[in-house]
């Protein structure tokens, strides 16, 4: 099924933008894990809509309502299943959709999957909406990484030509986590330049794209399998399930093919009596399986293709050229709330490795 990924552990999204609720089912999880709930609802209010300026305006509280799988707060090895209610829907602003789709958007591709019987109210099953159930199952994973010494940290790396403070890829502790509230990048002043860029584009009735960076650590070395099955391969397919993801790379990435052998090799060296590499370009990943050193990898988020500025289009009913104005709430940039997606998705990927 399209909409579930993992093999040990299994996760499940269900919902769509404006249906009555929005969820997910994970299967797999140990038994006997602490969930801790306040944590969880401070990781999804960094992803939740109508906090910022920068944001859409559709108000939701995305608080989870756990229907099966805890018991006092405890998984208890049943499938756990939790519901998130929306309660700020417009499907009327996007009636219009179905006959005359949005340039950039997976309207016209999803309705001829479909036949033209998709849910077009805010992107159905397609929309960012569908990435806070993501994040439940991923906040409980990284819940229960942390307690195994394996945290995973992103932030905002590019955005609108400011670049975000470098961190150390070799350094073996957490880079500080980044609060609900606060622009996420590790430089407050890169983070207030990248917010200027977002309301500029804003006030052109336009959006704009960025990459976020993911950088995980305490993951032992020999993790993952070669070929088809390495950490690369299921953590790429699983990011590129993030709505506006169209690049993944990781450690050099394309930056790799500009350089010489000995130029992108990592010597290895021996540190506090453990073999390391002395840098980090091949993101701690070699042949699909980890090397010990920190993972590291980037994602490229296009930008929001609901703008509102008039576009060209087709109505479909008429196969006549047609001007779109799109009405409703949307992202002027979808990237400061995808970062914790990201790092969601990346902590589900790694604790179903892990949970061999």
């Amino acid at each position: 099924m399209a909409s579930v990924f993992g093999k040990n552990i299994q996760v499940s999204v269900w919902g769509q933008s404006h249906s009555p609720a929005i969820g997910v089912t994970v299967d797999g999880l140990p038994a006997g894990e602490q969930i801790d709930e306040e944590v969880l609802q401070e990781f999804l209010n960094r992803r939740a809509p109508g906090q910022a300026d920068y944001a859409t305006t559709r108000r939701e509280e995305d608080r989870p309502e756990f229907l099966s799988g805890l018991v006092d707060h405890v998984t208890c090895g049943a499938p756990l299943t939790a519901m998130i209610r929306n309660t700020n829907t417009r499907p009327q602003h996007y009636e219009n959709l179905r006959d005359v789709p949005r340039p950039g958007h997976g309207d016209y591709a999803i309705g001829q999957k479909f036949h033209g019987f998709q849910d077009v109210s805010g992107g159905g099953h397609t929309s960012g909406r569908m990435t806070a159930p993501i994040c439940i199952a991923g906040g409980i994973c990284m819940q229960i990484l942390s307690r195994r010494g394996v945290e995973v940290r992103a932030h905002i790396a590019k955005l609108g030509g400011v670049t975000d403070t470098v961190p150390d890829y070799c350094a073996q502790t957490p880079l500080p986590k980044l609060p609900a509230g606060r622009f996420p990048t590790f430089s407050e002043e890169a983070g207030k330049n990248m917010h200027k860029a977002i309301l500029a584009a804003k006030r052109q009735a336009d959006s704009i794209g960025g990459v976020i960076e993911c950088i995980v650590t305490g993951v032992p070395a020999g993790v993952g399998d070669p070929m088809f099955d390495g950490i690369e391969n299921r953590m790429a397919a699983a990011l590129f399930g993030i709505p506006a993801v169209k690049g993944v790379e990781f450690g050099n990435g394309f930056a790799a093919a500009e350089l010489l052998g000995s130029q992108n090799n990592d010597p290895f060296v021996v540190k506090d009596g453990q073999i390391k590499t002395e840098t980090n370009r091949h993101g701690g990943i070699l042949g699909g399986v980890t090397s010990g050193m920190p993972i590291v990898f980037r994602v490229a988020i296009k930008p929001t293709p609901s703008i509102g500025q008039p576009q060209r289009s087709v109505r479909l009913s008429t196969k006549a050229e047609e001007e779109l104005v799109i009405k409703g709430r949307h992202d002027p940039c979808i990237v400061p709330r995808a970062v914790p997606v990201v790092e969601a998705v990346a902590a589900i990927v790694l604790l179903d490795f892990l949970r061999k």
